[in-house]
């Protein structure tokens, strides 16, 4: 059976413009255009214009350009025009393609494209989800206005396939209705506990404070000119956290304790953190699986604002700032799953610009 291309899951697209009959662009080409020139290195509707432009030739041996390469206002007010939730539809169609473990450790935090603001409103803010195991960006829901990280994090779980995964979210995401949603999608969770949650913090802390604690793991990490010395502990068999029954299928609390030491100054940070988990697990493997929800800042955020320039994307035009932001996933998630070399992303994006046949590599053809 002849593969899939990333291009053809986005087939089922609905053209949003008027049924007129002067379209000059398919449009399935203008996406492809748009996913081959951010891949390539462009960040804006002029770019992604140009790079339509010079690379004419190539693209035209697999799209039809009929009517040669579309102007970027076009660029912008196709993409623009496209429903983002069809859009992100298509875009979770294809990461599911991609999928190879199973039971991964999914993380989910938000991100604000701070260019975004239209008319002195609020930048967009967009929560994200991102795969550790298998290095992907699953999807993304925007924030409406006048709401937060709450309410969209639920609409992105149930959006996604996560059954048997373990989903991590910072304490902004200790949320009752969260945790049902999560259970109820078969699901496991690792939520982090803050002030938001007084009562449950209170009675974690006393628990940890009088009670025996079940599991501990040390663990020290020598690199980056510091030491940093980690213990994870425990604790399953509840006696002071009368408030558990109120959240689904919780099972474990977990308390780490960090202490780091600079090689060239005279500074120690320590700081405690603490956790409640639907999981009953070891304390090494809670350690592994709270540790790789960094893995949506360093791999996911970091590297759209890094590597694509996203915290200073302008577009605001309709859904562009939004749509964009999928294309720069998109790009990403081909970038990091091309293992041919050890470039980094910026790098491999210069590559693709440079070399066809390297596009073609990370396009996976």
């Amino acid at each position: 059976m002849k593969k899939a291309r990333v291009i053809d899951f986005f087939e089922p697209l609905e053209d949003n413009r008027r049924a007129s009959g002067n379209k000059q662009h398919e449009l399935l080409d203008i996406v492809a255009i748009a996913i081959c020139s951010v891949i390539c290195g462009a960040d804006s509707w002029e770019e992604v214009q140009l790079y339509g432009k010079i690379k004419f030739e190539w693209l035209s041996s697999f799209l039809t350009l009929s009517n040669g390469i579309p102007s970027h206002d076009t660029f912008n007010r196709v993409i623009s025009s496209i429903c983002p939730d069809k859009f992100e539809e298509c875009f979770r169609n294809w990461v599911s393609s991609l999928i190879v473990e199973t039971g991964d450790i999914i993380s989910i935090d938000g991100k604000t494209i701070r260019g975004a603001k239209v008319n002195g409103k609020s930048p967009i803010h967009m929560v994200s989800a991102w795969a550790s195991i298998n290095n992907l960006a699953l999807g993304q829901v925007k924030v409406e206005e006048k709401s937060n990280e709450i309410t969209a994090i639920p609409t992105l779980i149930e959006s996604l396939a996560v059954e048997g995964s373990t989903i991590t979210i910072d304490a902004m995401g200790c949320q009752k209705k969260i945790a049902k949603t999560i259970i109820k999608r078969k699901a496991n969770y690792v939520l982090g506990l803050k002030e938001n949650q007084p009562k449950l913090l209170r009675e974690v802390l006393d628990e940890f404070r009088f009670s025996p604690v079940e599991k501990v793991y040390h663990d020290i990490d020598y690199g980056h000119g510091r030491i940093e010395t980690r213990i994870c502990s425990v604790i399953k068999n509840f006696d002071l956290v009368s408030s558990h029954t109120d959240w689904p299928s919780m099972t474990s609390i977990i308390r780490i304790e960090s202490k780091r030491e600079f090689k060239n100054k005279d500074k120690v940070e320590e700081s405690c953190r603490y956790y409640i988990s639907s999981l009953d697990k070891s304390a090494e493997e809670f350690q592994y699986i709270i540790r790789s929800h960094w893995a949506i800042e360093n791999k996911l955020h970091w590297s759209l604002d890094v590597a694509f320039g996203e915290d200073f994307d302008r577009k605001r035009f309709m859904n562009a700032s939004q749509n964009f932001s999928l294309i720069n996933k998109i790009a990403l998630n081909l970038a990091k799953n091309e293992s041919s070399s050890k470039l980094g992303i910026k790098s491999k994006r210069k590559m693709a610009g440079w070399d066809e046949n390297c596009l073609l590599k990370v396009l996976g053809f």
